[in-house]
């Protein structure tokens, strides 16, 4: 695999039951210009750990047991830091990613080194300096590791929407994306789930997103929109409608006869919004439909 820096590593054996990526408590055992040399447990003491004078987050002596972050250095050997993650086993917090390699990323968990997510914990594919929803975990070689994989969680994480409205306006960040559609964990800790028709530009996962509230589930889950209500989407529609009819000297081959799959991926709306769009303008005049083309009328174009 590689590291966070993006070198292609190689794990080195255990000779222990110590490893990178592992919390353990150890004995500070022997003192150096550098640092405290800490019991590895292996009954050789060539393989005791350097916890180094600027890896201490407070004094130690010989004699003290304490709580350290192991990791790799250049040299690839195996050190300790006093600079443990910031969350427990189990936990789930927004991590951001601070390098991406071609095996996973890295998140900052507040550790001296990021941990490793490995692509088949990933949600989409995220990009350094974003956001995401992550759990740290154990991995089964025993070493910690972070995964996107927080739906069960955040489900117990969530309560019921309570005194919300269809109308209303929530802000969250998205948690994951399925061809039915986003899910989002509200700063008020409500689950809300977006349908790919109301998603007009897809979200990135981990994005923080507001969203319109458009049903109150029976489960307190909420279902919501991206899109403007239906009368400043229509404004908005036709608007796009028209400027296609200018781009293209007044005319288009699409009309309300034209099939919703055709519609979605030309106007990236559903067909029955361009339908009220379509309308709209035939009812002001501004357009007409012929022969399975919609064309802008002559007292329109130039204006």
């Amino acid at each position: 695999m590689q590291d966070e820096t993006g070198t292609r590593t190689v794990r080195p054996p255990r000779r222990g039951k110590y490893g990178p990526s592992q919390v353990a408590e150890l004995l500070a055992v022997r003192e150096s210009e550098q640092g405290l040399f800490l019991d590895a447990e292996t009954g050789n003491t060539n393989d005791d750990i350097l916890l180094h004078n600027l890896q201490q987050t407070a004094p130690v002596k010989i004699g003290d047991r304490i709580r350290v972050f192991l990791y790799l250095d250049p040299k690839r050997r195996l050190t300790a830091s006093m600079r443990i993650p910031r969350m427990a086993e189990g936990q789930v917090a927004r991590l951001r990613v601070i390098n991406v390699t071609k095996e996973g990323a890295f998140l900052d968990v507040g550790a001296e080194r990021g941990i490793f997510l490995p692509y088949a914990g990933m949600r989409g594919r995220p990009k350094v300096g974003e956001t995401v929803w992550a759990k740290l975990y154990t991995d089964k070689s025993g070493r910690l590791a972070v995964t996107m994989e927080v739906e069960d969680e955040l489900r117990r994480a969530s309560r019921p929407a309570e005194g919300v409205h269809v109308g209303d306006m929530l802000t969250g960040s998205v948690y994951n994306i399925t061809e039915r559609g986003a899910f989002l964990f509200t700063d008020e800790r409500y689950i809300v789930f977006i349908d790919h028709k109301e998603i007009p530009v897809r979200p990135r996962v981990g994005e923080r997103i507001t969203v319109r509230v458009t049903y109150l589930r029976e489960d307190g889950r909420l279902n919501a929109s991206l899109r403007p209500p239906k009368e400043q989407a229509q404004t908005a529609d036709a608007a796009a409608i028209l400027a296609l009819l200018t781009a293209h000297d007044g005319k288009m081959p699409y009309t309300d006869a034209t099939s919703p799959e055709v519609i979605r991926d030309r106007f990236h709306i559903s067909k029955a919004a361009f339908k009220r769009a379509l309308g709209h303008l035939l009812k002001e005049g501004r357009i007409f439909q012929s022969g399975g083309w919609t064309y802008l009328c002559e007292e329109n174009k130039n204006s």
